[in-house]
């Protein structure tokens, strides 16, 4: 029987040390630009937006799971950067915690913004009693229960911290979970969320993306607006969110399965390992920047949003605005004042 170089269960070396710098120039641009697009956008929903619906509720839920995660990144950028955690274990748990907090809270809150768009796209009359904010705040107090319950115990239930044997002094966070952790825990935690958190909300996804297209094709279906700028809009915000979507979480969650399945050893070779140890960071990168597509999202997806953005580029003649309303006003009262003396002077005059 001939045997394959990938199936033998040898001992394989390690060949990933390209991951240190890769992580912390990509985390180093996403702070910043997370930072700063969420930072625009949370202030837009708290001191901008005047008009809030259930949409503006699960964006603005992604939006503080973004900067919550977004928070992290300098600690993360100084282990990558020096190969050691100085922080303490605690802190190591809570920046594990909240990457998955993160991932798949995005994953979640981007899903409730799809089925919502469903509802009032392709059930506009009979979604109203379920469309509402109460309902929206619920549902988004689900999710956070759901995802915490999940990433809490990857972060605090493991001994994440280990000492390398080469490096007396250094502290590892974020990686080198022991073989038994895989086996008694991290692949059921894996299984947990690979079906919670992402295939179902991906089906969720696709498939009310699917819907509205369909009833995009019949335009008498469609209540809002009406007429080709109307169609033209709800098919950039499916784009836009379904590109977001697969682009960030499809590539780290398939290959989280068979880092998975490599670390449990299921699947045995230093090929699948090797494989697999190269493509986790580029997907774990990609996955990270969801922090910076997410606003990118939220301007597609909400129309009240672009409309205060445009109001904000016309702040430039508030003075202007007010002074022309001033006028108008008076020049009403001074028209019913000159009406109101004329009438005078004509009942006095008929007297005479």
């Amino acid at each position: 029987m001939a045997s394959f170089p990938f199936l033998l269960d040898v001992h394989c070396s390690k060949n990933d040390d390209f991951k240190y710098p890769l992580y912390s120039t990509v985390f180093s641009v996403v702070f910043v630009v997370g930072l700063i697009t969420n930072a625009v956008a949370i202030y837009i929903f708290a001191c901008s937006l005047k008009l809030r619906n259930e949409t503006t509720t699960y964006m603005m839920n992604l939006v503080a799971s973004d900067l919550l995660f977004v928070f992290t990144l300098p600690l993360r950028v100084f282990y990558f950067i020096n190969r050691s955690w100085p922080f303490g274990s605690v802190l190591c748990k809570v920046s594990v915690s909240l990457f998955y907090t993160n991932m798949y809270g995005s994953i979640l809150f981007l899903t409730c913004i799809s089925v919502d768009r469903f509802l009032a796209i392709v059930h506009p009359f009979r979604s109203r009693t379920l469309r509402t904010k109460r309902n929206a705040k619920l549902v988004c107090a689900a999710v956070w229960a759901l995802v915490l319950s999940g990433s809490l115990p990857t972060g605090f239930l493991l001994d994440t911290t280990s000492r390398q044997r080469q490096r007396a002094n250094a502290t590892f966070c974020f990686e080198n979970f022991s073989s038994s952790q895989w086996k008694s825990h991290l692949s059921k935690v894996v299984i947990f969320i690979e079906t919670v958190g992402f295939v179902i909300p991906l089906l969720l996804n696709v498939g009310c993306s699917v819907r509205v297209l369909q009833t995009l094709r019949r335009p008498h279906k469609v209540s809002r607006g009406g007429g080709k700028l109307n169609k033209t809009k709800i098919l950039r915000m499916i784009a836009v969110h379904l590109t977001t979507f697969c682009f960030c979480f499809i590539p780290y969650n398939v290959n989280l399965v068979f880092y998975s399945l490599v670390r449990t050893k299921t699947l045995k070779g230093c090929f699948a390992e090797s494989v697999v140890r190269t493509i986790y960071p580029v997907a774990l990168c990609i996955a990270v920047s969801n922090c910076c597509f997410d606003p990118i999202v939220y301007y597609f997806t909400s129309e009240t949003i672009q409309n205060s953005i445009k109001r904000k580029s016309l702040a430039g003649r508030p003075c202007d605005a007010k002074l022309s309303e001033a006028l108008h006003s008076e020049s009403s009262s001074n028209l019913h004042c000159s009406l109101r003396n004329l009438k005078a002077k004509m009942l006095h005059e008929s007297s005479v």
